[in-house]
């Protein structure tokens, strides 16, 4: 008899978890689906772009012991969609190379090199074009 007062307690309060998880779930959406239309709204009203560049940052290092001064950089330019590009060059005594990635909410499409990641990083952070590695908080 007391296992099935456990029992009817333990589904009780199963059903009670989902009931409450599917309640945050839909208050979760509809919140979602308002900032949605808030956006859209204000872009279509012309208050703003979200295809618009609104964020960069430029990551400058040595790519190569060659050459020093931090000559080589990687510049992210992205939108409020996380949407964009990084442009890298790495800059060596006898030549240089430029690399452009596309970004995709956030995440590069090809894979990203960690100077690549962190001026996304710092675009999406909104630190600007003078940041420095140290001021980006993990």
């Amino acid at each position: 008899m007391l296992v099935t007062v456990w029992v009817v307690v333990g589904v009780v309060a199963g059903v009670t978890g989902v009931v409450i998880g599917h309640q945050a779930l839909r208050g979760a959406r509809a919140t979602v689906e308002e900032c949605r239309q808030l956006l859209t709204t204000e872009s279509s009203e012309g208050r703003s772009d979200l295809k618009a560049i609104r964020d960069v940052a430029v990551y400058r290092y040595d790519a190569l012991a060659e050459m020093t001064g931090r000559l080589s950089f990687s510049v992210a330019m992205i939108n409020a969609l996380g949407d964009g590009i990084v442009l890298t060059s790495i800059n060596g005594s006898s030549e240089t190379r430029t690399y452009v990635r596309s970004v995709v909410s956030g995440k590069g499409v090809q894979p990203l090199s960690p100077e690549e990641e962190e001026a996304v990083r710092a675009a999406r952070l909104g630190l600007g074009p003078h940041f420095t590695p140290q001021s980006i908080k993990r």
